[in-house]
């Protein structure tokens, strides 16, 4: 049987669930980065005779779970792998309000996981998987605001905009490899997730777009998990993956 292996954060809820529940198949190898870990995917996994690990790590503690990773990875050399991939899913929103008023934790936080994780992630997977023969991608999960400002979404809409063009510089450095990876930076439409939740919440005094969020829900203009989840995963599936670097699954 071909393997493939799949690594995935932010896999405990949401988008990241959904997809992770997808990847349960026989030939697989899942690797959950989360905070928690999930039982019903470990029930899913022995049904689906797929293999699940999962791992639970504070994603703003970046140099430590990617040290983990790579060590990991390079154990992983022999497994005959037919293709690696790395989706940098994880993400957090920053409290909602002008960045006058921001916390400087809260920030930091915010920009670990949503920029420095990823980066460091996807630094130790290519290092620890350079020499594999497998097909190796890393799809990074961007948002329109990396592309679009927001006000009131400072540190959202940088850490986005950071993934997008860090994923560029990439782009153009595994391209000079003899079997470098494909990467993509990839927006995956609005979805009805927590984050949805946190922003159609929010203090309309300190986020002017709040109605805008609020109208998507109530025009059903949101996306399930399980569809974005859906329309993602095909994406990762097609033969060109990274000749865009930056693209959005509704393109």
């Amino acid at each position: 049987m071909t393997q493939h292996l799949f690594i995935l954060t932010g896999a405990s809820r949401g988008m990241g669930l959904a997809m992770a529940r997808k990847l349960l198949k026989p030939g697989h190898t899942l690797l959950c980065i989360s905070r928690k870990t999930n039982d019903t995917l470990a029930v899913q996994a022995r049904q689906a005779g797929a293999v699940l690990v999962q791992w639970t790590q504070d994603l703003a503690s970046a140099a430590d779970i990617s040290a983990r990773l790579e060590q990991w990875l390079r154990e992983q050399a022999g497994a005959g792998f037919a293709s690696a991939a790395l989706i940098n899913n994880a993400g957090t929103i920053a409290h909602i309000g002008p960045l006058s008023e921001a916390d400087a934790d809260d920030l930091n936080q915010a920009l670990r996981v949503g920029l420095e994780a990823p980066m460091q992630l996807t630094a130790a997977f290519l290092r620890a998987t350079g020499a594999w023969p497998a097909r190796r991608k890393v799809l990074n999960i961007s948002s329109g605001l990396g592309r679009k400002a927001m006000a009131s979404q400072a540190a959202y809409c940088a850490a986005k905009a950071g993934m997008d063009h860090f994923t560029r510089c990439v782009a153009l450095e595994e391209a000079l490899k003899p079997n470098g990876a494909a990467v993509c930076s990839l927006a995956p439409g609005v979805i009805d997730t927590d984050m949805q939740t946190q922003l159609r919440s929010a203090d309309a005094s300190a986020f002017p777009d709040q109605h805008n969020f609020v109208n998507l829900k109530d025009r059903g203009l949101l996306t399930s998990p399980d569809e974005a989840a859906a329309r993602v995963l095909t994406y990762l599936d097609r033969p060109d993956f990274g000749s865009q670097p930056v693209a959005d699954v509704r393109d």
